[in-house]
């Protein structure tokens, strides 16, 4: 079968439930890493990228099954004073510092699956790499992989980019999978998708399988379109979901043997409360995600008003660009010339971080995409020169400067 990668976006994690039809169940899975009083056996030594430490500060290539970690690599990690689980007195999480390469670092048996079974299965994650330190961390984007046990490919779906760290708490990332007529056991390994050494490192959590049973009594309360006949009315997409727990404490706190169908027909959902003081997540687009990024410049600022003017570099050959600002389009497909597409952000307490994401939609008569960025703040002035192309996107970030 074709590999199917899902990407995740937002939408009421209720309103999952009731298009989805369904109640699910405690779980058939779950890992929980433990707790202070009770250890989980993890066997991941065909893990070659990765080995085991004990301590809460492992290096590149290392992972640790522990209950918090603080002042990490002169603090550029977060502190995170527990684990996801609710109510585990000391619990447990496996924390990652990203191998230079891209590979697994997760690998379980999917067992005792009732077959012709929907089951969502599901994960809880976090970044603990601040914004911005020493360094332009890499954010971390994970890649589940389900596999039969032949180890046949079947089906996969990725996270995309992790939030900053210090935008959000716990995330949980899930999907919904029916398992085959015949039943068996399935492999479910986790890996990253980007290269390790400055960023790229996370926590991990509860990782989850639970039935997914019908409950008639949902499907009976949808709201029923009139004028159409019963034969003709459309299928209610089912939505997978993430959902987030309670807010940080202090600083922080997708055949088995026959074929494994993923049954994903819309878009993903987060479901969380907005700190105060920091802007809401916006989960990176499709154009965004399906595309190199890298940072081409960074720049930091005392607090101002920043004048932002993009100009065609050279000739003008038909290039157009759209901009997104924190993942939020704000140009569509404008065209650039020599006339500047203008506009202004505010960079202070209350919006310390931007990232501006230069994404091609053409490549002009003269490829590639050339553009001129020139960034005002105060008295400063910021010429940046950018390229991008259908394979790689150009990203700006902006950060305000600590006093």
């Amino acid at each position: 079968m074709i590999a199917l990668y899902l990407f995740f976006f937002q939408a009421p994690w209720n309103k999952l439930r009731g298009q989805a039809g369904c109640e699910l169940q405690p779980p058939a899975l779950q890992v929980d890493f433990g707790n202070s009083t009770r250890s989980v056996e993890l066997n991941l030594s065909s893990i070659g990228n990765y080995q085991q430490v004990y301590h809460d500060c492992p290096q590149d290539g290392n992972y640790a099954i522990v209950s918090s970690t603080s002042d990490c690599f002169s603090g550029h990690w977060i502190t995170v004073n527990q684990d996801h689980t609710p109510n585990d007195t000391e619990g447990k999480m496996m924390l990652v510092n990203a191998a230079y390469r891209t590979g697994v670092f997760f690998v379980t048996t999917l067992k005792g699956l009732s077959p012709n079974t929907n089951y969502e299965l599901s994960a809880w994650v976090l970044n603990v790499c601040w914004a911005a330190f020493t360094c332009i961390p890499a954010r971390p984007n994970l890649l589940f992989i389900v596999e039969n046990s032949a180890g046949k490919e079947l089906a996969k779906f990725v996270t995309g980019e992790l939030p900053l760290a210090g935008t959000t708490s716990w995330i949980q990332y899930s999907a919904l999978l029916k398992t085959p007529a015949d039943g068996g056991a399935l492999l479910l390994k986790i890996e990253t998708k980007a290269d390790g050494g400055c960023g790229n490192d996370f926590a991990i959590d509860d990782i989850t399988l639970r039935k997914c049973m019908v409950n008639k009594s949902i499907i009976n309360e949808r709201p029923k379109q009139a004028n159409k006949p019963a034969d003709k009315q459309p299928i209610a997409p089912t939505k997978p979901v993430v959902k987030q727990s309670a807010p940080f404490r202090k600083r922080v706190q997708k055949e088995a043997p026959a074929l494994l169908k993923v049954k994903i027909k819309d878009t993903l959902t987060t479901h969380r409360p907005v700190p105060k003081s920091r802007p809401a997540f916006t989960p990176a687009p499709l154009p965004v995600l399906s595309r190199a990024n890298p940072v081409i410049k960074q720049i930091e600022t005392m607090a101002a008003e920043l004048v932002i003017d993009l100009y065609d570099n050279g000739e003008i050959d038909g290039d157009t660009v759209s901009i997104y600002h924190n993942n939020q389009l704000i140009v569509s497909r404008a065209a650039l010339s020599a006339k500047p597409i203008t506009f202004r952000l505010s960079v202070d307490a209350m919006h310390p971080h931007h990232e501006l994401v230069m994404v091609a939609n053409n490549l002009g008569s003269i490829p590639p995409n050339t553009s001129l960025m020139i960034v005002t703040a105060r008295d400063k002035r910021y010429e940046v020169f950018i390229s991008s192309s259908e394979q790689k996107n150009a990203r700006v970030v902006i950060n305000l400067k600590s006093p």
